[in-house]
């Protein structure tokens, strides 16, 4: 095994702007030549990762590779190279590129630079071209080695595969490179009058105007070319010519085709002679930077114009535009050719096709297609055809020429891509886009499907007439919504969620789309409203307050009856009377269906909401102020139900966006998710503009309370029992004793007794909560105010209870023991000022109450989602409070809790994106992080 030096690889040139940045990249092409730790390299040289080379020609295509190599600076690199060239070693490549150092340092001796500006503005000197060295310099093309221009370039149009870098686009441009690399010196300066012209690092400098004499021994040509692409060729295979023009730079800039000036004879020292010799040497120049025009040089007759095949349009539509302006010759494409004839999917009705009345069922499909359009029109199914059947890269339609990119030729061969339903075609035209295989492309719908979605779009900026028969004035943003639950419920896709904050007025909005249901004869028809039975008798108080003529009957208890119902009844029923009942309700023919409190249903596999998806009715509304309690599962199953499957299979959606944005916060599909649920979900904040300043303002404040000695002490002899145990468990045990553990620790930053179940315990003195508590309530009935005390565990409403009974402080409770019809007499009793304390269950009493009497909430424990909080701060803070409101979340210093409500804010951030949120997953952290989790922090 031999050792390797780096010019043992071959070597190729890569340009850089400036020309003196260019780089040679070494690249392995073989792994037999040894490995890596047996090479020799300079320190100057840098390794990189891969880069894409041509490796071997097989049947006369290219076999490509992803290869390692080192790059050396052109600085570097140029001694080392020579070095090959004169003692005969290293690779032919290295060898050829020294033997092009050699010519470029002849080049320069014979003074042929000037001094130039790169397209970018850096400074620049320049080869003004070989002179009479040009045999040396042709001879020296015709001998480079084949991994000297090994780079692959992109496939050709007509399917043969990469191709090698232009070699003599390469030899030109390392010439380039050593003619603006060598020259740097304090002469240079003088000669421009430029000190940029000295430094061998790149100046920026675009404002440069260069009045300087070049360099040369040779006078300027006084005659430049350019290209003038004809159409309509009909004696070609492509239609294409490239017809050549000779600028008189000199003398009124004289322009004329090339082709009589070439095959005339004229007398030697003529201006014509002249003219047809400098031509003719700045022909060979611009056939280095594309060697196509090399046919016109090799052609006997003297052709003044050059047929193109599909490749070299291909070129002269990239690359080689920019190479041949670095000469100074110009392209001319036809004024009215269009070359940007672009594709989009169009997701279009079938022939013939109607609106579907409803987006379910097999029979409602639409086409999915590649579609072509020129100016943004879309083309016609017969200008699809002649595309389709083009043989040639250019096209005539509608007067004009179009440019047919090889890739979108393809896509218009073959651009029936099938045909989708119609809620998964509703799906991409909201969205705006859809996945083709890896590409995710962009979506136009077309026929009703998009007037559908204008209509969507449209639907919460529509107003419609507030029904007479309402006895309310609706706030603006209630007429918003009403409009919008009004027009979505009425059209395909038959409803959708009003999912504003608790406490902005759902209820009377329901109420008046019941009531405007009756103006018409299609939507008419009795509403059923499923709600908790906690919820039933303010759905009566609402109704008989807002719309006094509406009957109004509960489906609820051992009578319950169906039987001689009203055509413009409203139905009350919750949703554990339809799971008994369904057969019964889903008998009806229901105008609404609207579930309250809809999170209830969140799980679509439970037995209620299987029950709610039987019951048949022309359009659903779910009203919630949380659609997502936990996660991007709460949401689709709501939809589901709400807009008929809407949004496709559950797994299909955690795919396309629940995986994507819970996991790793895709914002990219959390963007596409907000485009598609905005026109079926209505969500406004009473932090909103529109909406904040109707309501008083609102504190919220984190109370931390720090441990009782009895409390920390308890809390860490917990702590350390249960990790033992833990460590020690996998599997679902493991995660029971996790979750028993974040129970108990929570029961002991409430209270030790209630942790201990003391049956008639001590209270006072034992707990920070207490403490805490006792200095707030002094001070609001000091000022008498009145406040609501929420805990999600009625052992400690117990323990608040016993000891507001020792101090004499009037309250009442309500927990889900508390019956509908005690419930609604507490509820009266303290909005009436009856006690200025109520105790409440954040189960139980977390939503549906309006107790707007109450200025301070004080949230006991922290229940760790932060909507059912939101929740129960809503039961103060709601449309008919006129006073601040102050929220009190008392909080365990150092301890679980602490940390639980850091990792909280990045949930309600999640929340904010797509109104989403990710679940906490406590009961998979690993041992040591649930150790720093539950450990108590000492201060």
């Amino acid at each position: 095994m031999g050792r390797y030096t780096l010019t043992d690889y071959p070597a190729i040139f890569v340009p850089g702007d400036p020309p003196r940045t260019g780089r040679f990249r070494f690249w392995r092409p073989a792994a037999t030549m040894g490995p890596a730790d047996q090479l020799s390299v300079p320190p100057e040289a840098r390794l990189g990762e891969s880069t894409t080379m041509i490796v071997r020609w097989s049947g006369g295509k290219a076999k490509t590779g992803n290869v390692p190599y080192y790059t050396l600076g052109l600085e570097d690199a140029w001694p080392l190279l020579v070095h090959c060239r004169t003692h005969g070693l290293g690779h032919e490549a290295c060898q050829f590129w020294g033997a092009a150092a050699l010519l470029a340092l002849q080049l320069v001796a014979d003074g042929r630079l000037e001094p130039t500006l790169t397209a970018r503005g850096y400074d620049a000197w320049k080869s003004t071209g070989p002179g009479l060295r040009q045999e040396q310099f042709d001879a020296l093309l015709a001998a480079m080695p084949p991994e000297a221009h090994a780079h692959a370039t992109s496939h050709s149009s007509l399917g043969s595969g990469p191709s090698m870098s232009d070699p003599g686009h390469l030899l030109s441009a390392y010439v380039d490179a050593m003619a603006d690399f060598l020259p740097r010196s304090p002469g240079a300066a003088v000669a421009t009058g430029q000190a940029a012209f000295a430094d061998r690092a790149a100046q920026h400098v675009p404002h440069l105007l260069l009045a300087s004499p070049r360099m040369a021994s040779q006078p300027a040509p006084s005659v430049r070319l350019s290209l003038r692409l004809e159409l309509d060729a009909d004696d070609t295979e492509t239609g294409v010519r490239a017809v050549v023009q000779v600028h008189d730079i000199l003398g009124g800039h004289r322009v004329a085709d090339a082709g009589p000036l070439w095959r005339a004879v004229p007398a030697p020292g003529t201006p014509d002679a002249s003219r047809q010799m400098e031509s003719l040497v700045v022909l060979r120049r611009a056939a280095r930077a594309w060697p196509p025009l090399a046919r016109l040089l090799e052609d006997p007759r003297r052709p003044g114009a050059l047929d193109l095949d599909e490749s070299e349009i291909d070129e002269l539509l990239g690359d080689a535009v920019a190479r041949l302006a670095r000469v100074d010759c110009a392209v001319h494409w036809p004024r009215d050719l269009v070359r940007a004839l672009t594709g989009r999917i169009v997701i279009a009705p079938r022939p013939a096709s109607i609106a579907p009345t409803s987006l379910l069922g097999a029979e409602q499909l639409l086409d999915f297609q590649w579609r072509a359009t020129v100016d943004d029109e879309e083309l016609t199914e017969a200008e699809m055809d002649r595309l389709a059947e083009a043989h040639r890269p250019f096209v005539r339609l509608r007067d004009r020429w179009v440019r047919v990119d090889a890739a979108l030729l393809r896509r218009v061969r073959d651009r029936h891509l099938g045909q989708v339903t119609a809620g998964e075609a509703l799906v991409c035209a909201l969205t705006g886009s859809a996945q083709i295989g890896e590409e995710r492309v962009e979506v136009h719908p077309a026929g009703w499907l998009a007037d559908l979605r204008t209509a969507l779009a449209r639907a919460a900026h529509t107003d419609v007439a507030v029904p007479a028969a309402l006895k309310a004035e609706l706030r603006h943003y209630q007429r918003r919504g009403l409009s919008w639950l009004h027009h979505l419920a009425g059209g395909p896709v038959g409803g959708g969620i009003l999912a504003d904050d608790m406490g902005l007025g759902k209820t009377v909005t329901l109420i008046a789309l019941h009531l405007l249901n009756q103006e018409t004869a299609a939507t008419a028809g009795p509403t059923l409203v499923v709600c908790p039975a906690t919820m039933l008798g303010a759905w009566e108080r609402e109704i008989a307050r807002f719309a006094p003529t509406v009957p109004v009957r509960r489906f609820h208890g051992p009578a319950r009856s169906l039987d001689l119902l009203p055509a413009d009844a409203v139905v009350l029923t919750t949703y554990a009377t339809l799971r008994r009942s369904t057969d019964r309700l889903t008998g009806a023919a229901w105008s609404l269906v609207a579930a309250d409190e809809a999170q209830a249903v969140k799980n679509a596999l439970s037995g209620t909401a299987g029950a709610l998806r039987k019951v048949p009715s022309r359009s659903r509304v779910a009203l919630t102020g949380t659609p997502m309690e936990n996660s991007l599962a709460d949401l689709w199953a709501l939809l589901d139900w709400a807009t008929s499957g809407l949004l496709g299979t559950w797994p299909a959606f955690r795919e396309r966006f629940a995986r994507p944005i819970e996991a790793g916060r895709d914002a990219a599909a959390a963007a596409r998710l907000a485009a598609l649920i905005s026109p079926l979900v209505l969500r406004r904040k009473k932090t909103d503009p529109g909406i904040a300043p109707e309501l008083p303002p609102k504190t919220d404040t984190d109370a931390f309370v720090p441990l009782s000695r009895e409390q920390a002490s308890l809390y860490e002899a917990v702590t350390r029992e249960a990790l033992q145990q833990i460590r020690a468990a996998d599997g679902i045990n493991r995660r029971g004793l996790v979750l028993k553990l974040l129970t108990s620790l929570r029961q002991i930053c409430n209270h030790p007794a209630q942790y201990l179940k003391e049956a008639d315990p001590i209270v006072a003195g034992r707990s920070g909560k207490i403490d805490l508590l006792d200095t707030l309530l002094d001070q609001l009935l000091a000022e008498g105010q009145a406040g609501l005390v929420f805990s999600q565990y009625t052992q400690m409403l117990d323990l608040l209870a016993s000891h507001l009974n020792q101090r004499g402080i009037s309250h009442q409770v309500l927990t889900g023991k508390t019956s509908t019809a005690q419930r609604d007499q507490l509820v009266q009793r303290f909005q009436d000022g009856g006690f200025p304390v109520f105790l409440l269950s954040l189960r139980a009493a977390g939503s549906g109450l309006t107790l707007t009497r109450a200025e301070h909430v004080f949230q006991v424990d922290q229940w760790w989602n932060p909507a059912v909080m939101d929740q129960a701060a809503d039961r103060a803070y709601r449309i008919g409070q006129t006073r601040p409101v102050q929220i009190h979340r008392f909080i365990a210093e150092g301890t679980v809790e602490e940390k639980v409500l850091q990792l909280l804010a990045t949930k309600r951030e999640t929340a904010d994106m797509v109104l989403g949120a990710e679940q906490l997953g406590l009961t998979e952290l690993g041992d040591d992080q649930l150790a720093e989790l539950v450990g108590l922090r000492r201060n």
